[in-house]
């Protein structure tokens, strides 16, 4: 797909150059979804007149800043293999507007060289740019050689000044790549830390679009979750972008089921989701699952600390307020309202006991959560089984056990447990005699609790049967 776009931004005759991370990709061998375009020798308003003949042309703004057009194309195979759009920006450099750190701005201009543009981006390994035109690569800072070494590197001690993001930005590369920030790095993202709560929360969590896949969701989704949350932490930038961790940095757990701290505990449930390759709302449920620990803990008799309600201890248990976390953290990082409702609901269900495990206790948990949530409540648990101790020791007899659940709720997904499953409706009701309105649902869910404990009761004649018994005990 890219190298479509690559033929058609190259017969806009704009001399334009692939930058950033779609060249970093290439290099090492990775599919790429980026295809941004430096154009050198334009400004905004030059790039808007040249793009104008070729279809609908928009400002790209990041930020609250202008860095450069969106082209819609007119050509409509090409609109469909880039429906977002392709972003064209001029070069640009940074112009001081004060004397801190942090006063400056970020203007086009044309007659700067590809070379100095690639100098003001986040990591050398982004601050390479190929010109389509030849195929030759623009690498000033030795990007290349950052690759084959597996580093990170600013490109300037003004990286994360210039965008906090970055600094959130770097440990998703930590996480998807595998790279190692250099000490400079380090030191600077601790330096920085604090800015990244001028970061606006959309591009931390819920995305330019909307769909859930900023920088947090993009690094939560790496292979290596872990490593960056503990990065993450040890440099302070852990705290400052979600202050629901900072009672749960070195809190000791107390507890005959955990050897680990509750930071330690919650990366390893995180990197044990991403192992699994769990969706993202597990990965995200995992995060905040404990964090409610260090507001609700009791000690008890046996001398260790409990994190469940009790009158005169608690009067919500870790999950309620882990939930409660979940959701003011992803509101503040505008996640869409479906996923931080279902990361909720994981987090505020994440206790819950298998049992036996049997085919009665399967049909009622789907019954209860729904199967997409049952399915994605199961995950959780074994990866939260999974980080209570170090792989050699985890619970294998729990997992398996989860496994086990897991392999019975598919079975049991083909047997009635859902309102559209039951062999009756609610006109059916109505015409028993059933008065539409709570009166109805509240029938209509007492058959479903019946059929989900016997299957077998699943047909119509004895549905009716059931129903009128119903009526006529609600009527006396």
């Amino acid at each position: 797909m890219r190298k479509e776009l690559e033929e058609y931004v190259r017969s806009l005759d704009l001399d334009a150059y692939l930058v950033g991370g779609a060249v970093r990709d290439e290099l090492l061998g990775m599919d790429s979804k980026d295809a941004d375009f430096l154009v050198p020798g334009l400004d905004t308003d030059g790039l808007k007149r040249a793009l104008a003949p070729h279809g609908r042309v928009e400002d790209l703004v990041v930020a609250e800043r202008l860095v450069g057009v969106r082209l819609h194309p007119s050509d409509r195979t090409i609109r469909k293999l880039a429906p977002a759009g392709i972003e064209f920006a001029p070069p640009r450099k940074e112009v001081s507007t004060g004397p801190g750190r942090h006063d400056f701005e970020i203007v086009a201009d044309p007659s700067l060289s590809i070379e100095d543009d690639m100098r003001r981006r986040d990591f050398t390994i982004n601050a390479m740019a190929r010109r389509l035109s030849t195929g030759d690569v623009v690498d000033p800072l030795n990007g290349r050689r950052d690759l084959e070494q597996r580093v990170l590197r600013t490109v300037s001690s003004q990286s994360f000044a210039e965008d906090p993001l970055r600094l959130v930005r770097a440990l998703r590369f930590v996480s998807q790549l595998g790279f190692e920030p250099d000490e400079s790095t380090v030191q600077q993202m601790r330096e920085e830390a604090s800015s990244v709560k001028l970061v606006s929360g959309e591009r931390v969590g819920g995305g330019l679009h909307a769909d859930g896949l900023g920088e947090l969701s993009k690094l939560l989704l790496g292979g290596e979750p872990a490593r960056a949350l503990r990065l993450a932490r040890d440099t302070g930038v852990l705290v400052e972008l979600l202050p629901e961790f900072e009672r749960a940095v070195g809190f000791d757990q107390e507890s005959r089921y955990h050897d680990l701290t509750v930071d330690e505990h919650t990366f390893a449930v995180v990197q044990a989701a991403a192992d699994a390759n769990a969706p993202l709302s597990v990965r995200l449920a995992a995060l905040f699952h404990d964090l409610g620990k260090p507001h609700v803990a009791w000690r008890g008799p046996d001398g260790r600390l409990h994190y469940y309600a009790k009158p005169g201890y608690s009067q919500k248990s870790h999950e309620q307020v882990g939930a409660e976390l979940a959701t003011t953290a992803l509101n503040r990082l505008r996640y869409p309202n479906a996923l931080r409702s279902r990361v909720a609901r994981i987090v505020r269900h994440h206790m819950f006991q298998i049992g036996n495990g049997d085919s009665l206790r399967a049909r009622r948990f789907l019954a209860k959560h729904g199967d997409d949530l049952a399915f994605e409540l199961v995950d959780h648990k074994e990866a939260d089984f999974r980080g209570k101790r170090t792989e050699a020791e985890a619970p294998l007899a729990d997992v398996e056990k989860v496994d086990r659940f897991r392999k019975t709720l598919r079975r049991e997904q083909k047997s009635p447990h859902r309102l559209a499953d039951l062999a009756l409706d609610g006109n059916d009701l109505i015409e028993l005699g059933f008065a539409a309105g709570p009166e109805l649902g509240h029938a209509l869910q007492a058959l479903l609790h019946d059929v989900v404990d016997d299957p077998a009761r699943n047909t119509p004649d004895e549905l009716r049967r059931r129903a009128g018994r119903l009526l006529r005990s609600s009527r006396r």
